[in-house]
């Protein structure tokens, strides 16, 4: 099945983008996380944003919610790892599943922080970022996992099953119910080492020998996730109509640059789905 505009992130940009190409009559699939945005469902207050003064996060989360329900809009609770150009398509790698799109709007936040020194060098060489696409890999094989949240935890058990060897690197605080032969190691990330392939992990406390790094983040970095996708710092380089250099791919939200405001990412998520309904036409 090929979808008219894939959505890429369940923040404001990218449920605004859905409910407008929904309205559009158009064939959607909304790629990110029931739970919509941490980011919002965590905030105190918001005051500026237009017809709802003076609300919490969580109730702006729940209206959000509400609001794509009403339209029948489903998520498809999986982490996109990458997305192809293949022309007059896109191609969509997520953690369980690929789906095909005519267009394509990413609207995946800011998460995704800083590479590691030579993270991008040795991604498909030792580096992943999916559990699930690349453990089989590593059976039985030693391997180092640095992850954000305690959400990846599932996934770090997972690999415990498959590999030797496991030392992980949590950069959160609360470690919740983990296998006994994961060893884990309160230290900072800093370089991988290879040749090749990865060969070792370097902190700021010791080195490594493995045979590959999974690096468990909510988000990918954005020239990571699309090849060939043009950025500036880690800010997607979009026009007056969110489209990006990549035909048929836009982008919105806080991926594109400051403000970082939920009224602003829901306006470009609009004008990006009306984009993407225009390329569509054309």
């Amino acid at each position: 099945m090929e979808y008219d505009i894939a959505i890429v992130g369940t923040g404001p940009g990218g449920l605004e983008a859905a409910i407008t190409a929904k309205i559009r009559n158009k064939n959607i699939l909304l790629l990110g996380s029931d739970n919509l945005s941490e980011k919002i469902d965590k905030g105190h207050v918001f005051e500026n944003y237009l017809g709802l003064s003076h609300i919490s996060g969580s109730d702006l989360n729940k209206s959000f919610l509400d609001h794509i329900k009403s339209l029948g809009i489903e998520i498809t609770n999986e982490k996109v790892m990458n997305i192809y150009d293949m022309g007059d398509s896109f191609t969509i790698q997520a953690e369980k599943n690929m789906y095909n799109a005519k267009t394509v709007i990413l609207a995946t936040g800011v998460s995704f922080g800083k590479p590691y020194e030579n993270e991008e060098q040795f991604l498909g060489r030792g580096v992943s970022y999916c559990a699930t696409c690349d453990g089989n890999l590593y059976k039985n094989k030693k391997i180092a996992v640095i992850a954000t949240s305690s959400k990846e935890e599932k996934e770090v058990n997972f690999l415990a099953e498959l590999a030797s060897d496991i030392i992980y690197i949590p950069l959160y605080k609360d470690i919740g119910k983990l296998d006994s032969k994961i060893i884990i190691k309160r230290e900072a990330p800093v370089k991988i080492i290879g040749n090749i392939k990865v060969s070792k992990l370097v902190t700021n406390q010791a080195e490594y020998d493995v045979d590959g790094i999974f690096i468990l983040r909510d988000a990918i970095s954005p020239k990571t996730l699309v090849p060939g996708l043009a950025t500036e710092e880690d800010r997607v380089i979009v026009d007056r109509n969110m489209a990006t250099n990549i035909k048929g791919l836009f982008a919105c939200g806080d991926i594109v640059g400051k403000p970082y405001q939920a009224i602003k990412a829901a306006g470009e998520g609009n004008i990006a789905a009306l984009s993407a309904v225009e390329y569509l036409a054309e």
